[in-house]
């Protein structure tokens, strides 16, 4: 009745979403299933895209030609980019977005693949044969064939939720649990785990004060996430609040710990240490009077206000109670409460670089189940799954991608070789190589690599070879023209800048902080057309190149040695029981995560340089 496909893909949120999209626009027969053809790409927690070391992550996908970036520019609603008083390596666009118009455009952009079927069921388990995944089966009892299987479960795996003393089954609230996968994979020798995350009220923004809280505007000359020409900025966006919590609203959430189930041990998962619970919050940080409310909204045209900040699993009642004690919400209306939610996941140094699981040959898993938390991770490890997936089954060379070339590459790195125990996020502190792996450059790190294989368009290609011409140009002349201390001293005065003595090149002074490409006009009035002439992108490509030459210069030089680690190749078969000198514990973590490389294994936690040695003596033997 079916034909068989490619990549079964299962699951729908964003990792599903991604991996599906990879794979069939790479020229695989793609089939998607999903427990509910309504809820594709859902933004199950709050409706915005990136952040802090997030929205890096969004521009890789981007440039390597998935679809997050674009999609989060047709849906966002306001744009901004962090951290700008920062240098530009900590530098992170985030868009606030419109869920429903997001979820649309998504459905919309895998409906338009001709590569791509769906099916709307739950799956409950894999077909196995030879160590090797051969399709799957549903509740109906179908069973669909495939080369290769991604399983992108989110938080469904016999999820809990939990609202006070009350817990139910399910995956996201109103949608139920799936069942049977997690006790397959563990009869076929694979190790599981639980872990919690939690999502706020959702509240009626016409109940609201908004005259209480702080305005929080999106930036006056918006950007966006995508490097292609397919979006488009903002011309109007909708503002964000931001307002407190108090001792008042502290007690009265304390009154609720006793039926809390965080605090009286039904909850046995840990949760996310970086975006922790307000009941969390006011335990574990209790010097603090007051935490921050953001008050964002859910769409452009929806009245439905996303509580962010107030993430809880406490009964409805006291969530009520505490929530209109906050200034601006002394009348609000809640839509429905906050809630916890218990879920499975599988450790993800059962994995390869390629998200291959080790155990059975052709099966990848990305997303929350390998014990990440946020849309963007998930994303990206649904895209290098997806890629991964359609290189194997047609032979070709696995997709990887470094510490030094991605954030991307960090995430999985630290995934593969550290695991996880709470829910992973990334932060722009992971990364070693964060001057190289900034958000603006991403279309150069990555753009060739997705045309290579066949993700990106050759119209990105272009683009981006023109930026990186455009850019040299324009570098190689500021480095030629020089201005005298006649011409320049006044301004630079006005800069608050030391003032220059001699013949000085452009490149120089803009090395100084105080100095943009955009005064140079001032300086010299002949270099108002010259610079005019330029993409803004390219001005801050330049700005950014000179004036961090020597610290890129640096990285990238440490980034080159530390590469050369990955040369020293490591066999499957390699016995590592046979080097008396090797510690006890890097003998256990080698034969359970079986590095390819002596780079791979310098990064695996509890191994030590001493143990890195001895190894790099044997393989040189």
């Amino acid at each position: 009745m079916f034909s068989k496909y490619d990549v079964i893909v299962v699951g729908a949120g964003h990792a599903g979403c991604e991996a599906a999209h990879a794979a069939a626009t790479m020229g695989s027969k793609v089939l998607l299933i999903t427990m509910n053809m309504n809820t594709i790409a859902q933004m199950s927690c709050n409706p915005a895209m990136g952040g802090v070391a997030k929205g890096q992550i969004v521009r890789e996908i981007d440039a390597l030609g998935g679809m997050s970036g674009i999609i989060s520019d047709k849906s966002m609603i306001q744009f901004r980019m962090l951290n700008k008083s920062k240098g530009p390596a900590m530098w992170s666009p985030r868009t606030q977005n419109d869920r429903m118009r997001f979820a649309e455009e998504w459905r919309l952009a895998l409906e338009s693949n001709p590569n791509i079927d769906f099916w709307q069921e739950m799956v409950t388990g894999i077909i196995v044969e030879d160590h090797s995944v051969k399709g799957v089966t549903t509740g109906m009892g179908m069973e669909f064939y495939a080369h290769s299987v991604i399983l992108t479960n989110g938080t469904f795996l016999n999820g809990i939720i939990h609202i006070g003393e009350k817990q139910f089954g399910g995956g996201r609230t109103g949608e139920r649990a799936a069942k049977g996968i997690t006790e397959q994979l563990v009869q076929l020798g694979f190790e599981s785990g639980r872990m919690k995350t939690g999502t706020p009220p959702r509240v009626d923004g016409r109940s609201l004060d908004y005259s209480k809280m702080e305005e929080q505007p999106g930036d006056d000359l918006p950007g966006k996430f995508s490097f292609s020409d397919n979006t488009s900025t903002l011309t109007n966006q909708r503002s964000c609040f931001i307002t407190y919590t108090n001792p008042e609203v502290h007690s009265i959430l304390e009154t609720g710990f006793d039926k809390s189930p965080m605090f009286n041990g039904r909850i046995q998962g840990l949760g996310p240490r970086y975006c922790p619970s307000i009941e969390d919050k006011i335990n574990r940080f209790a010097e603090r009077s007051r935490h921050q409310i953001f008050v964002e909204p859910e769409g452009w045209d929806t009245v439905e206000i996303y509580v962010n900040g107030f993430s809880t699993s406490l009964p409805e009642g006291v969530q009520m109670e505490a929530m209109r004690k906050i200034p601006g919400f002394e009348n609000a209306k809640m839509f429905r409460p906050g809630y916890a939610i218990e879920y499975d996941y599988f450790p993800p140094t059962q994995l390869n670089l390629t998200l291959e699981t080790k155990l059975i040959e052709n099966l990848f898993l990305a997303g929350q189940i390998n014990g990440t938390t946020g849309y963007e991770e998930a994303g990206s490890q649904g895209l290098i799954a997806g890629i991964n997936a359609h290189l194997k089954i047609n032979k070709q060379d696995p997709f990887v991608l470094s510490r030094s070339e991605a954030y991307i590459g960090v995430l999985i790195d630290d995934l593969i070789n550290k695991g996880t125990d709470e829910p992973y996020r990334m932060f722009t502190s992971r990364a070693e190589y964060r001057i190289l792996l900034r958000q603006d450059n991403a279309d150069v790190r990555l753009t060739e690599k997705g045309f290579d294989l066949g993700l990106a368009s050759i119209e990105r290609l272009k683009k981006t070879q023109e930026k990186i011409n455009d850019t040299n140009r324009l570098i190689n002349d500021l480095k030629q023209k020089k201005v005298k201390p006649q011409e320049a001293n006044t301004v630079l005065g006005e800069l608050n800048t030391a003032t220059i003595k001699e013949t000085t090149s452009l490149a120089r002074l803009i090395k100084r902080p105080q100095i943009n490409i955009l005064d140079l006009p001032a300086i010299n009035e002949d270099l108002s057309d010259y610079i005019s002439k330029y993409h803004p992108d390219i001005l801050q490509q330049a700005d950014i190149l000179l004036k961090y030459e020597d610290y890129i210069s640096k990285e990238q030089k440490l980034a080159d040695k530390i590469k050369g680690l990955e040369n020293f190749q490591i066999i499957d078969e390699f016995d590592f029981d046979s080097i008396p000198a090797l510690s006890a514990e890097a003998k256990e973590k080698f034969k359970k995560i079986k590095p390819k490389t002596i780079g791979q294994a310098s990064r695996i936690s509890g191994v030590s340089p001493a143990d890195i040695s001895v190894l790099m003596v044997y393989i040189g033997r």
